[in-house]
């Protein structure tokens, strides 16, 4: 196996025997079967799309997700992701054959050709890895694009689970596929596919921003209890609010609590769900640390997107925990949605009701819910701070958390900060400082925490808003920078977006992506000065004096 798509890669090159996520070589050959087969999908969809021919609504779910489940720690279930491509080749036929109708001519890829029996599956998919494309910087900008794509098509997933969908991003997704797929497609439009990829990715993260904010109302400064109570509990991971919300409603008055876990944490923040009794707390921190703090909780646990650990053999948790959407793990259950996108969580109340409580692994409250549409509430009060000095800048340091030691420099970092410096984050990075306590300034927090990942399109919101205010030509004039913390492929499409918006000077860690090869990486430093971190005190004389 090949796979470098994950910060956390192996020697920081490339993982070649097992995954560090966990992911086997068999599973890793299956998707990269996968990815080829939707390359191939998109390229006739392509071809249709030119032509101004309807496609059916099956292709756009193929390709969502397919896409989606081979993030980083999503799908661990072969038999899942054979199923995955089984059904992508299917769809493949069905546009093949809606183009010959037409009279039109496929074009000739080896992925539009393609046609592999089941039992196959894995061995032809040891053929059409990642490093199946020779070239250096060409496989590395079609790797770019690739995991931008990855991210575009979970935070679609999201918000056409709400019912909101946009084919203009669904035909990028296919025309993207499709210059991945061709050979011949020149350096210079690799390039410019990156870029048209983060504005797609602009586009979707307002698309869910929407969804979600039409859904379950505008985010408001909500304080968060990080305790447990004395009823038996679910614990629902993941970032799929729509699940929640099933969830809410089927447990009300069921005697059993509903308990946030990582990126599903500002759940607390939306009103509709907040009105809920029964959702009590947030348990644990951030994904990476799940096989100590589940062991603790005692009632089952949901994954509804991407983050699972898999869990050591002799775990104490591991046959209570479930699955939905594009994830899976083998031996675990997959409640999937019905014919309308509805799901039934009985079998996991079930299951809750002969639980004890959770044990509690830590108290107090945090405090979370400063999406855009609260801090432009604030903007008065923040410009008037700006303006007198009290706030000297903005750190945004949005994200992923991880395994790694060197990551505890996004808590020195934190810590080490000027009073007068507000962090705005997103992410499951918080769980890095979101605990301190950093104070605030004339009233406003020091730490705004705006949401999941893709809610780092509150910070575009914000900048843009900053801009307009103060009367600057460029976001890049205003006391705002940028420190990234990165893990998987959400985090990428977030990263080219803020780069497709001409944002420069992000510093991005704790490493470089792997797969950005060098040459690309030059181009990226000279046109937008993308870094990475160095120490937390040359960092804070580079990025703060």
């Amino acid at each position: 196996m090949f796979c470098y798509q994950c910060q956390e890669t192996a020697f920081g090159t490339g993982c070649v025997f097992k995954g560090v996520c966990g992911k086997q070589p068999a599973t890793a050959h299956l998707m990269d079967l996968l990815l080829f087969t939707l390359k191939g999908v998109g390229a006739v969809a392509s071809v249709l799309n030119d032509n101004h021919i309807e496609i059916p609504e099956t292709a756009d779910k193929v390709i969502v997700d397919g896409l989606f489940s081979t993030i980083t720690n999503a799908n661990f279930d072969n038999d899942s992701i054979a199923e995955k491509i089984t059904r992508a080749l299917e769809c493949k036929r069905q546009l093949i054959a809606m183009a010959k109708d037409n009279n039109l001519t496929v074009p000739d890829l080896e992925a539009v050709a393609l046609e592999v029996a089941p039992e196959d599956y894995e061995q032809k998919g040891r053929e059409v890895g990642v490093l199946k494309e020779a070239d250096e910087n060409a496989r590395s900008l079609k790797e770019l694009t690739m995991y931008g794509l990855k991210g575009m098509a979970a935070y679609y997933e999201h918000a056409a689970r709400l019912g909101d969908t946009d084919r203009n991003i669904i035909r990028f997704m296919e025309r993207a596929l499709a210059k991945t797929a061709d050979p011949a497609t020149p350096g210079n439009e690799l390039l410019d596919l990156v870029m048209e990829t983060g504005r797609y990715g602009v586009d979707v993260m307002a698309l869910l921003d929407k969804a979600n904010c039409e859904t379950f109302g505008q985010p408001e400064a909500t304080h968060v209890n990080i305790g447990v109570g004395t009823k038996p509990g679910i614990l629902i991971s993941g970032h799929d609010l729509g699940d929640i919300e099933e969830l809410l409603e089927q447990t009300q008055g069921t005697g059993i609590d509903v308990y946030t876990h990582g990126e599903m944490l500002p759940a607390h923040y939306y009103p509709k769900l907040k009105k809920y009794s029964n959702l009590v707390g947030n348990y644990g921190n951030a994904w990476w640390k799940q096989k100590e703090e589940f062991s603790h909780f005692n009632g089952p646990i949901v994954f509804t997107t991407n983050c699972i650990v898999p869990p050591l053999p002799n775990a104490n948790y591991k046959d209570r925990v479930f699955t939905a959407n594009s994830t899976g793990y083998p031996g675990w259950k997959h409640i999937a949605s019905d014919a309308k996108g509805h799901k039934d969580f009985s079998e996991v109340i079930e299951m809750a009701r002969h639980c004890q409580a959770p044990e509690a692994i830590e108290q107090g409250e945090i405090i979370g819910g400063f999406a855009h549409n609260q801090v432009t509430a604030l903007a008065d009060k923040v410009v008037e701070a700006v303006k007198s000095g009290a706030i000297r800048k903005f750190v945004v340091m949005s994200g992923c958390d991880g395994r790694m030691k060197s990551r505890n420099y996004y808590t020195d970092f934190a810590e080490a900060l000027p009073k007068d410096v507000v962090i705005l984050t997103s992410g499951c990075a918080k769980y890095k400082y979101n605990k301190l306590n950093l104070g605030d300034i004339n009233g406003i927090p020091r730490v705004l925490d705006a949401g999941q990942c893709n809610d780092s399109y509150s910070w575009v919101v914000v900048a843009l808003k900053l801009k307009e205010i103060f009367g600057v030509e460029s976001v890049n004039q205003l006391p705002i920078v940028f420190n990234i913390a990165w893990y998987e492929q959400k985090a990428v499409i977030v990263l080219l977006a803020l780069l497709s918006l001409g944002i420069k000077n992000i510093h991005i860690g704790p490493t470089l992506p792997a797969f950005v090869s060098p040459a690309v990486l030059k181009v990226l430093q000279e046109q937008f000065g993308l870094g990475t971190i160095t120490t937390v005190d040359e960092d804070i004389k580079t990025m703060i004096s």
